[in-house]
């Protein structure tokens, strides 16, 4: 009886505790979003219900917490994001781009304001930014790929003012440097990316 019984009660504490420390991470988003760039470890288990130990006897450390909240955040991302169809035409396919990239980035700003506090000694957090800009490297050489190989020996240096233009540092700029609302924010990313993919490029 104890053999057939004791899978179940592993099985049980493992549901459980997936289910605490995905309460954590979505404590710690939850807190990013309202503005909470670095929340201490009290503030994040009491919005998640539970005690300090259980947060850091679920996470070692704080590197091991920004890691799962990265996973967690590539997640919600995955989930909103929809691929632009690459037959369509060079204007549209700019603006539904540009579209999403905004959505997105919205998505992640908290996030990414709250990594660039920690980032110089976080290798998670460093690793958790080259993913992303990885991804959107990714997605404008295949979204664009026709027009990029039509630039020749210009190619690499524009696909790298592309993902200057459309990644979280040109949005922060935009966003809370210069104080523009998200509408506006997107279009000047459109009219960048219009400009850098329609106009002539002398080497």
């Amino acid at each position: 009886m104890t053999r057939i019984d004791e899978p179940r009660r592993i099985d049980g504490r493992s549901a459980r505790a997936e289910r605490t420390r995905r309460a954590i991470v979505d404590a710690h988003l939850a807190l990013l979003r309202e503005g909470d760039l670095k929340p201490t470890g009290e503030r994040i288990a009491d919005r998640a219900g539970v005690s300090l130990r259980a947060l850091w006897t679920n996470f070692k450390d704080l590197e091991a917490l920004f890691t799962a909240t990265s996973e967690r955040l590539l997640e919600q991302v995955d989930t909103d994001f929809r691929a632009v169809d690459a037959k369509q035409p060079l204007p549209k396919r700019i603006d539904e781009f540009c579209r999403q990239r905004s959505r997105m980035l919205e998505l992640i700003g908290p996030s990414a304001r709250a990594a660039r506090l920690r980032e110089p000694f976080s290798v998670s957090l460093r690793r958790s930014r080259s993913r992303h800009i990885g991804r959107v490297r990714t997605e404008l050489e295949e979204l664009f790929e026709k027009e990029l190989a039509a630039l020749g020996a210009a190619r690499d240096r524009v696909l790298q003012a592309l993902t200057v233009a459309t990644t979280f540092a040109s949005w922060s700029m935009l966003r809370d440097e210069l104080g523009q609302s998200p509408d506006e924010a997107q279009a000047v990313m459109a009219h960048t990316v219009g400009a850098l993919l329609q106009e002539p490029h002398q080497l």
